[in-house]
């Protein structure tokens, strides 16, 4: 192929096409040579190698004039191969672009994408191999970059307001009727009117897309007959993974994810990226050779001290060396490009406290954080930590800065627990109810930090939770070792699938129970894709290979009592704005109305004192919601009024006869919502009059604005 060469630009990394022509730029410090590979298919004969001999600081670049959007390349990387100091080139080993927006194919696992030659069993990484990986490797796509938006905007809204959807796209889409088989399982899936409708009818406000950079397969799942699943195996940050595709994967993948953005946006639903930056799909030392392993393995990698082994602090072999400049660089260009070219709404950072690693400690001051909060685009979307890693100080809920969400893990242990009868937990439930100020008051931060779940794609769905007391992961092929076996579930005393009619009325009640406590709880709520229609994964708690139907939601088997009384739910959640404050709770008197905004009660009535905190055997509690005690504004500057709530929630095995709160606080009571489905009609309730409350339930009542 006749293509003109010119020295080309150190920026933008990556390949950008400018209609004319292409231009390349990869960063390596430690490389003596660098070239770039040309294919005309995605196989291992290249049409061409060119040796890039311009370098401006570690930047290597060219320009290439001629070559067009669908060309396929990578690039092969010579230096020291010198394991023990950390340097891990091979110019045998076809690499992929860090930067690269689309990638076509997949790994083929062979012994020729490994940098060390796998039948030398002495000190194994440490030999060279000689074996070209190219046929192997999946290779990077010049891409297009122009797009027809339509004037999409974000949709914007608040993080108070929020409602989010974690799924998978294919799980979401694959088995659902009321999409065409051709789409199934793919972003145009997603997009399609079925999808989107049904998100809508739901109530939800944002989908979380668990990952969707392009990620790698694991060969020990591949000799098992299983595949990843969840995704958190990346190698390429700023593509489109192609598996999610209905087109070829020629780089028409990016285009796709866009329309789906569009879409979603038109109906008002955000879109946020689960993302994966503390670690890469090339593992440890005995991990394969893909990218930034052979491009510059001590620059991208957090190196032990001894060099020719990796710290992991994410449990997957290697983590990427966030103290360093460049690497830094590599994550806020990809989270920038996400945001200004596919128009994404935000983030959900896997094993956060990887990222604000300093040296060893979790440092609050990170330089992640530093350049996150002072970048004018990334600073303005959504942010939300998972704010732990496997490493030593690793857990830390809480303690995130200013700007930054989290998934509340503490919120999901407490709830779990009280649903469950655990003694002793009712004062925490009431700081978790109300968002947790005892973690994200403090440092200024506002409820919606707080982001609420019960249950998500790691460990047992909601169904399962009410299920299964043991984990059932056989099917991993591990022998049921994998997975946590510290669930907080309660099989509401049958194990696993009964035809016991009680015990599946209870198990109902309680799915309701922990749904109406999540969406009612000031805070983000989030809701795992399928909870709401009863979806079971068989007792399977870490399903992240089941690319089957364990893990797809299915449609034909929903649970349509409990997906009705979901969108109820949410539907009330959205119509008052006493469930989603923007601001904390006083617990102080309303001028002029002589109640709390606040207010908690004991079954007879009365409110509830240090003592009743305290006691161990306490399982039960009315919470008062004040709605003319919003101290924020709305969007406008005007005072926000709600009609008041009082919220009953019984986790004691018995029925419970509960006084409704007196006269000051409301003068006739309505209930609205009732996890008891054959609780029997009450009529209005006076002040001091008795609800009869079902055991395990909770009972919502409504007192109307005058």
């Amino acid at each position: 192929m006749a293509v003109k060469i010119y020295p080309g630009k150190a920026f933008p990394l990556g390949a950008a096409w400018d209609g004319k022509g292409v231009n390349f730029a990869l960063y390596t410090e430690n490389a003596t040579a660098v070239y770039l590979c040309l294919f005309q298919n995605n196989d291992g004969n290249e049409a061409e190698r060119v040796q890039l001999t311009e370098r401006d600081g570690h930047i290597w670049h060219i320009y290439l004039h001629g070559v067009k959007p669908g060309h396929l390349y990578g690039y092969r990387v010579d230096g020291p191969y010198d394991p023990a100091n950390g340097m891990r080139f091979n110019i045998n080993k076809l690499l992929l672009d860090p930067n690269a927006k689309a990638i076509a194919g997949q790994v083929t696992w062979h012994p020729a994408i490994y940098g060390y030659e796998q039948q030398n069993t002495k000190e194994l990484d440490l030999s060279f191999s000689t074996e070209d990986s190219a046929p192997y490797i999946p290779k990077c796509v010049v891409i297009d970059p122009s797009f027809d938006w339509e004037g999409d905007k974000p949709p914007g809204t608040p993080f108070h307001k929020t409602i989010i959807y974690e799924l998978q796209v294919k799980g979401f889409t694959q088995l659902n009727p009321a999409i065409p088989e051709e789409l199934r399982g793919t972003y145009a899936g997603l997009a399609h009117p079925a999808s989107i409708q049904y998100l809508k009818d739901t109530g939800v406000t944002a989908v979380e897309l668990m990952p969707v950079h392009y990620f790698l397969n694991h060969p020990m799942l591949i000799d098992k007959g299983l595949e990843n699943y969840w995704g958190y195996n990346t190698i390429g940050f700023f593509a489109p993974d192609n598996r999610f595709s209905r087109s070829s994967d020629n780089g028409s993948q990016v285009n796709e994810f866009k329309a789906m953005v569009k879409e979603l946006h038109k109906a008002g639903i955000e879109v946020i990226l689960d993302v994966v930056f503390n670690h890469t799909a090339e593992g440890n030392e005995m991990g394969p050779t893909i990218s930034f392993k052979g491009i510059d393995n001590a620059v991208y990698y957090r190196l032990a001290e001894e060099k020719r082994y990796y710290t992991d602090y994410t449990g997957t072999g290697n983590t990427l060396n966030t103290m360093l400049p460049a690497v830094l660089r590599l994550i806020m260009d990809s989270l920038r490009y996400w945001i200004q070219e596919m128009h994404v709404d935000g983030f959900r950072f896997d094993l956060a406290s990887t990222l604000a690693r300093e040296l060893h400690e979790v440092d609050r001051l990170s330089s992640f954080f530093d350049i996150i909060y002072q970048d004018p685009i990334i600073s303005q979307v959504k942010l939300i930590a998972e704010p732990w890693d496997v490493g030593e100080g690793g857990y830390q809920v809480g303690n995130f800065p200013p700007g930054w969400s989290e998934w509340n893990g503490k919120y999901r242990d407490c709830m779990r627990d009280f649903w469950r009868g655990a003694d002793s937990v009712l004062a925490e439930f009431a700081y978790r109810l109300t968002g947790s100020a005892d973690l994200y008051r403090d440092d200024g931060r506002r409820p919606s930090a707080s982001i609420n779940f019960i249950t998500a794609h790691d460990g047992f769905t909601l169904a399962d939770l009410v299920a299964y007391n043991e984990k059932r992961n056989d099917a991993n092929g591990e022998n049921n070792n994998d997975g946590d076996s510290n669930n907080r579930s309660w099989n509401c005393g049958t194990e696993g699938d009964t035809d016991d009619q009680e015990v599946i009325k209870l198990r109902r009640r309680q799915q309701r129970n922990m749904l109406t406590t999540l969406f009612l709880s000031q805070g983000v709520p989030m809701l795992v894709a399928g909870d709401e229609l009863g979806r079971s994964q068989q007792g399977n708690n870490n399903a992240y290979c089941q690319d089957n139907e364990i893990s797809w939601i299915n449609w034909e088997k929903a649970d349509h009592d409990l997906q009705e009384y979901t969108r109820n739910l949410i539907k009330l959640v959205k119509e008052h704005p006493v469930f989603s404050r923007r601001r904390w709770f006083q617990g102080a008197k309303i001028h002029g109305e002589g109640a709390e905004d606040i207010a908690w009660f004991k079954p007879e009535g009365s409110e509830m004192n240090e003592e009743d905190w305290n006691a161990g055997y306490a399982k039960s509690l009315g919470v008062y919601l004040n709605g003319m005690g919003i101290k924020s504004p709305d969007d406008k500057g005007d005072r926000i009024t709600d009609d008041s709530f009082y919220i009953i929630y019984n986790a004691y095995e018995g029925d419970l006869n509960y006084k409704m709160p007196p006269a000051k606080f409301g003068e006739a009571w309505e209930k609205v919502l009732d996890t008891d489905s054959e609780a029997a009609p009450q009529g209005l309730l006076k002040p001091e009059q008795e609800a009869k409350v079902k055991g395990r339930s909770v009972s919502v009542w409504m007192h109307k604005r005058q």
